[in-house]
């Protein structure tokens, strides 16, 4: 019996194979698509062309300063975002393993990633956490972490404001919303290091500019990105 995971497929409803090991149908699965091809050299939006960056980074003059790169393992997908909702929303915990071995093998396949071998998952506000019963990027890290040997850093970083739901914000309103909301509590643990920030699903990214922020003024080398999904 699978007791660890639905039994129905997370997007469509369908059942699955009572052996099934995976959360999605295999017609849903064959509908995810994994970045793999072109992507903003800075930002990893996927790119339909050639060049090397994306039109907003091309636009942003200074790029973003705290931030070396970000990467993400899908696109946004409805069938990812059903998974993402199920996961987040829904308290499926069990879905962080297949999710996070997913982000494992898309880290596997990007060597840029390869220098920046300690973990940090961006923290929740801890009454959300409470409420939501775990924090789903460190779920996802720690299935990373397990997978690939790398070093996940707990209790490095503590989110100090309960910032509200960036839904429907512009670009400048989440920055803004964004701001201060992270404190490094352990800035030995940080200092010199290369950071690899993880997270669930990547939008405008103002959540991981100020969080990267808050580790380079701790002391951190260097940050990248790298997350399950990204919006187009």
């Amino acid at each position: 019996m699978n007791v660890l995971l639905p039994r129905t497929c997370a997007h469509c409803g369908e059942d699955l194979h009572y052996m099934a090991d995976a959360p999605l149908c295999p017609a849903c699965r064959s509908a995810l698509e994994p970045i793999t091809g072109l992507c903003c050299r800075k930002c990893g939006v996927p790119l339909e062309s050639g060049g090397e960056y994306c039109f907003s980074c091309r636009r942003r003059k200074s790029g973003r300063p705290a931030i070396d790169l970000v990467r993400s393992a899908f696109t946004f997908t409805p069938g990812l975002q059903s998974l993402v909702h199920a996961f987040k929303y829904r308290g499926r915990k069990a879905l962080a393993e297949p999710l996070g071995r997913d982000m494992a093998a898309a880290y596997e396949g990007r060597p840029e990633l390869k220098d920046y071998n300690f973990l940090i998952a961006v923290p929740l506000f801890r009454d959300k956490e409470h409420e939501r019963g775990f924090n789903q990027s460190e779920l996802l890290a720690g299935v990373m972490a397990r997978g690939k040997k790398l070093f996940l850093l707990e209790g490095v970083v503590e989110r100090v404001r309960n910032t509200p739901s960036q839904t429907g914000m512009s670009k400048t309103e989440r920055r803004e919303n964004m701001k201060g909301a992270f404190r490094v509590s352990r800035p030995e643990l940080v200092k010199g290091r290369r950071i690899l920030i993880i997270d669930d699903v990547a939008t405008t990214l103002a959540t991981a500019d100020e969080l990267a922020q808050a580790l380079l003024e701790a002391g951190a080398a260097a940050t990248a990105v790298f997350t399950l999904a990204r919006e187009p």
